[in-house]
């Protein structure tokens, strides 16, 4: 049986194979509401065959969120936008689905990728804000500096997390993962490089590492049991004397005696002097030297694109799941195509039955459970 298409268990949630869809930012809101894109998005994506969708970076409050076009999950109309949407996508696929949550620190307040390349806007300026971070320094020379979070702020942030998750509780979702990658808020105060702190949230590791553990501590006490949480972190910061395998060995410790679902393991975005050798595959090995220390689920993720590559991963013990993000944008049906290369199937609605190419063995099955 191919390692690709075995079920697994994170936590509370059983999958029906080990793809993942990574969280892919949009930048498609207004006002944090989700729309019709993320209704035709997310409902393309849930056809597609894997067997978990983890929605973009949702932001837990507005100043969290990176631009001023992210989905934010941050008051009543935003739960109902983002309930409209899920609706919608859920009436026609059985697809677990989880949100990503999201403080994104100093990388706030920036432009759309595709304009003025994504770069930061002046708090004073249209769609910016003033950004908060663990200390008072910003990602690159040219940003605007934030606002270092008093112990009051902190508190607001564990408890802007804490609510977010009530509602994705409330909206049915199957699982929450925090984001804590790729140079964003609680990242930031991982890092000594970003955090210069001198009380009990900065200096010592188990310092640095408080804001992440109350967080996680603080959204797994809001949701029901059959919610999972997970976390996903930057493995290194790619940048002497910055965060390290190491730290995130003892960080992926501390949330595995927690109770962590599973732990997604990525690397980079913390710092602009990062110098990331980039491969394929280039980020399994993180994770698999993570997966050696936790008794829970590690996701890989990163430049894995082909079946075989994803296949040859779990055989070799590096992750549990594959998470894909740019390869499922690109192909949609990747899934489909890695169940006809590995001898496997796949459930999706039975309009789409008959799309298997003849000459190939049957590789779809309906799904279950749908207004099919």
């Amino acid at each position: 049986m191919s390692a690709l298409f075995s079920p697994l268990a994170i936590g509370p949630l059983q999958l029906c194979n080990r793809i993942v869809i990574a969280p892919m930012c949009q930048y498609a809101c207004t006002d944090g509401l989700a729309n019709d894109w993320h209704v035709q998005h997310w409902g393309a994506l849930s056809q597609s065959g894997a067997a978990l969708l983890l929605t973009e970076a949702t932001a837990v409050v507005p100043e969290g969120r990176i631009s001023w076009a992210d989905l934010g999950l941050y008051d009543d109309a935003c739960e109902a936008a983002f309930a409209q949407a899920l609706a919608s996508v859920r009436r026609w696929s059985p697809m677990p689905v989880g949100v990503q949550l999201a403080h994104a620190g100093r990388k706030a307040s920036t432009h759309r990728p595709w304009e003025h390349g994504g770069g930061a806007i002046a708090p004073e300026a249209a769609h910016g804000w003033r950004t908060v971070a663990p200390s008072a320094l910003a990602y690159a020379d040219s940003d605007p500096v934030p606002a270092a979070l008093d112990t009051a702020g902190i508190a607001r942030v564990v408890q802007a997390f804490a609510d977010a998750a009530r509602r994705a509780a409330r909206l049915g979702l199957d699982a929450i993962e925090l984001h804590a990658a790729h140079g964003y808020l609680l990242h930031q105060f991982l890092s000594p490089l970003s955090n210069h702190r001198e009380d009990a949230y900065g200096g010592a590791l188990e310092s640095r590492m408080r804001l992440l553990l109350e967080v996680f501590d603080a959204v797994r006490a809001a949701v029901p049991a059959t919610m999972a949480v997970g976390v996903r972190i930057s493995a290194t910061d790619w940048v002497d004397g910055g965060w390290d395998l190491a730290q995130s060995i003892a960080l992926a410790r501390a949330l595995d005696v927690r109770g962590c679902h599973y732990i997604h393991v990525s690397s980079g975005g913390l710092h602009p002097a990062q110098r990331i050798v980039a491969g394929s595959g280039y980020q399994l090995p993180f994770a698999e030297a993570i997966r050696r220390e936790v008794d829970r689920p590690v996701v890989g993720v990163g430049l894995i694109t082909t079946p075989e590559q994803a296949e040859a991963a779990l055989e070799r013990g590096q992750a549990d799941a594959i998470a894909l993000a740019r390869a499922l944008l690109y192909d949609l049906r990747w899934p489909w195509h890695a169940a006809a290369a590995l001898g496997a199937t796949v459930a999706t609605s039975p309009r789409f039955l008959r799309a298997v190419p003849h000459g190939l063995p049957p590789l779809l099955v309906p799904a279950t459970g749908t207004a099919d």
